[in-house]
């Protein structure tokens, strides 16, 4: 089984109640929101991805505030030639502040919209669970950098 490691740095930004998400579109052409926030490139310090993917996704410039903790993921999906791979996801969320930029879309990218939501409203959104992870992350800023999640 193949395995592949994906580390990668988002941003919790909540102003006046609401939450900035990004849209994801998935290879099959669904959509989900997201965190704002992706892959680190090699060599890239976590800190700098986040403002980087940031800016790319929503046109905001963010000011990483706090590390509010680290989430992990693994999943096992088929690949080509029907082989698998074991993936494993480490995803460091940060709190943003928004300090410059003005919103807009991402083009050409893994996001096709960016748009702020009230909190309250987010449960009843499509969305990924790290938008979930992000949000208990950011009410709870648990110690240890961790929510518990049931998985």
């Amino acid at each position: 089984m193949h395995k592949e490691l994906r580390v990668a740095a988002y941003a919790v930004c909540v102003r006046d109640g609401q939450l900035l998400l990004a849209r994801w579109v998935a290879g099959d052409g669904s959509k989900r929101w997201t965190l704002p926030g992706g892959g680190m490139e090699h060599g890239e310090d976590p800190y700098d991805t986040v403002i980087r993917e940031a800016e790319e996704e929503t046109g905001y410039t963010v000011r990483p505030v706090t590390l509010l903790g680290v989430d992990s993921i693994r999943r096992r999906y088929p690949r080509k030639l029907g082989t698998f791979a074991d993936f494993h996801g480490l995803r460091l969320v940060y709190e943003g502040e928004i300090t410059g930029g003005t919103l807009r879309n991402e083009t050409d990218g893994s996001t096709d919209m960016a748009s702020w939501h009230p909190l309250d409203a987010v449960p009843r959104l499509p969305r990924v669970g790290l938008v979930d992870v992000g949000i208990g992350l950011w009410r709870e800023r648990p110690a240890v950098g961790r929510v518990d999640t049931g998985r």
